[in-house]
């Protein structure tokens, strides 16, 4: 058994497209409609035939609810690994990423947590 899927959910799934996409550097791998909403998955450029991210409605009380509450108490919605920490960073910044928590050393890692305008915060970790 693997983990073919994770889903985050989202306010606006094309605002979050764009962001995961053109922001953060995801590839879309499926876009299809599913009644009034989609089916959108993002993976990462390097491993296309990885773990799929679904960007997924928080249309149901339930889950705006629990978005809102873990993003009020600050805490992460997923984690994101990246091989250069403050370079992917810098790069975040430069591209108007808000960050509640810059590179931080923690041990052996090192984290960051950046807003994803989606309603999520994200935590970014180098190991």
């Amino acid at each position: 058994m693997k983990i073919i899927v994770t889903s985050i959910f989202v306010q606006d799934q094309d605002k979050a497209l764009e962001f995961y996409t053109e922001t953060l550097g995801f590839v879309k791998k499926h876009d299809v409609p599913v009644g009034e909403f989609r089916w959108i998955t993002l993976v990462s450029p390097d491993e296309q035939d990885g773990t799929e991210l679904l960007l997924e409605p928080n249309n149901h009380p339930a889950a705006k609810e629990y978005q809102k509450k873990i993003f009020a108490e600050g805490i992460p919605a997923t984690m994101f690994g990246v091989a250069d920490i403050h370079k992917e960073y810098e790069r975040l910044l430069d591209n108007g990423v808000k960050f509640t928590m810059k590179p931080t050393k923690m041990g052996e890692l090192a984290i960051a947590v950046f807003d994803d305008t989606c309603g999520n915060l994200i935590q970014m970790i180098q190991k």
